[in-house]
């Protein structure tokens, strides 16, 4: 019995290491420099050049749906026409990003922005609100823009 025990309050303590040292995306989401809020979602995100390229790093919150599934964000740099210079993508995972539930991403764009660059995001998934299943459920696509602000 002793040793069921001791096991038992081995595999607690592990557990409950391993929920300390998971990410805080909620901080994260506030802190971040740069938000973006729709019906379905919350985006926080900044934006830095590194070596010649841009980075966009931030965390997306399921708002809206019971689950929303294999959620994309797409970063294009416009031209002065307005038309995209370039598109990166990231795949958000987990590919199940329940309600509440707040995942990152990165996307990585082989130039660098400067200050008044504009950049469009867009976002796509499906969504499901419980009941309906993910083949009748919703398929969602929307995009926004947002002026590269100084550094």
């Amino acid at each position: 019995m002793r040793p069921l025990i001791g096991l038992l309050l081995l595999l607690a303590t592990l557990t409950a290491g391993c929920a300390t040292t998971a990410p805080d995306y909620r901080q994260r989401l506030e802190a971040l420099p740069e938000h973006y809020r729709q019906f379905d979602l919350v985006m926080g995100w900044e934006t830095r050049v590194d070596n010649e390229q841009t980075l966009v790093e931030g965390v997306v919150q399921n708002v809206r749906y019971f689950l929303m599934r294999d959620l994309e964000i797409w970063v294009a740099l416009l031209g002065p026409q307005g038309k995209p210079v370039q598109r990166e993508v990231s795949f958000v995972i987990p590919t199940d990003l329940k309600l509440d539930e707040i995942a990152p991403f990165s996307v990585r764009l082989p130039m660098a922005v400067k200050p008044g660059d504009r950049l469009r995001f867009t976002y796509k998934y499906r969504a499901s609100d419980g009941g309906d299943g993910l083949e009748r459920g919703n398929s969602w696509m929307q995009s926004f823009e947002r002026v590269v602000a100084p550094r």
